[in-house]
């Protein structure tokens, strides 16, 4: 809806937009306690909240439409199957990171993934839309 007048397709804005801002109470949460020491928690916190929303946010709804409808929900992400690979390798290349800078989550590690998010931001705006040619 946000996006359509701007020719954004809907899966970049779930990528991004929407993504950014369910994620900000996570982002509090574990900047809370991560400026209390508990690093362990912020980086479980974080992963255990994606986990949470893949295996329960989205079949919760599906299960829901699909018994009061009768049918399925059809899904039209085209672009999401290479949207997920680059961010598997770009996890893989963050883990990577992470060991060779021995488990301590420096500044220019948060800079460096922050960077990170921006490319693919970038890279999936440029690929979906008319904006990359």
């Amino acid at each position: 809806v946000v996006g359509s007048p701007i020719g954004i397709p809907p899966v970049v804005m779930g990528l991004t937009i929407l993504a950014a801002g369910t994620s900000v109470p996570d982002l509090l949460s574990s900047v809370i306690v991560a400026r209390q020491g508990e690093g362990d928690m912020a980086v479980s916190s974080s992963i255990g909240s994606n986990i949470f929303d893949v295996l329960v946010g989205l079949p919760l709804p599906w299960l829901a439409f699909n018994l009061i409808k009768g049918r399925v929900v059809k899904v039209g992400a085209d672009n999401l199957f290479l949207s997920v690979i680059i961010l598997l390798g770009m996890l893989v290349a963050v883990i990577c990171t992470i060991i060779v800078n021995k488990w301590r989550m420096t500044q220019s590690l948060g800079y460096a993934m922050f960077c990170l998010y921006a490319v693919f931001v970038a890279q999936d705006l440029l690929r979906v839309t008319d904006w990359g040619c």
